[in-house]
């Protein structure tokens, strides 16, 4: 990185964590991404929140090509949903909440309110998207599709793909496990999988699904 500008002094790490554990992020996470106990689901957060980004476009763009004609299309593709994909397109990929950092008080500029009134920070900040009408993008059958039933009367899921499943190496389809793997619909699993693939790709591999983690 090339700067014109005098530098005083570089940067350096906090000495301290940020996080005030109050766990805001976790309430008011749409498609519940974040754990109350630190876990993170990928594949519900990037098929919400990046539903405009690369993976939700190209399931747009398949929307699209198999539409029948412009009455199917509509029948599959909302209006605003096309009005949000234009606006995307024309200005740069939105993000459908982020609402983690949203309503996340940690920062100088931002931790006073929180501190001072904690119930009036959660009304004015929290609230709002908790309970705000909106669709939500889910893989089917996903965890995210049940937290939303469970958690969130006002919002409605859609069910969408978001490319996630279009691999294409051996490598990258174990890579990516971790990313695509389901939590809360795999309580009360206990299985192991031994893997071997022939062919131009030859691995071995060994998936253990136990205690709702996957190794």
């Amino acid at each position: 990185m090339l700067l014109s500008a005098e530098i005083t002094e570089y940067q350096r790490p906090l000495d301290y964590n940020p996080c005030l554990e109050c766990k805001l992020c976790v309430s008011a996470c749409p498609v519940g991404a974040i754990g109350s106990d630190g876990t993170f689901n990928f594949s519900a957060c990037f098929t919400h929140n990046y539903r405009e980004f690369f993976g939700g476009f190209t399931d747009w763009v398949e929307q699209i090509a198999d539409s029948k004609g412009a009455k199917d299309y509509r029948s599959r593709v909302s209006g605003p949903e096309s009005a949000s994909m234009w606006q995307s397109l024309s200005f740069g990929a939105n993000y459908k909440a982020a609402y983690c950092m949203a309503v996340c008080p940690a920062g100088e500029d931002v931790i006073a309110p929180f501190l001072t009134n904690r119930a009036e920070y959660l009304k004015d900040v929290v609230r709002p998207l908790q309970e705000k009408d909106e669709t939500v993008y889910v893989i089917p059958g996903s965890d995210a599709e049940e937290h939303v039933a469970r958690r969130f009367p006002n919002k409605h899921t859609k069910r969408v793909g978001n490319g996630l499943q279009g691999v294409r190496s051996i490598p990258a389809f174990l890579g990516g496990l971790r990313l695509v793997f389901q939590r809360n619909r795999s309580k009360g699993l206990d299985v192991t999988y031994q893997f071997t693939f022939t062919g131009d790709e030859e691995h071995r591999a060994t998936i253990v699904i136990r205690n709702q983690t996957l190794r």
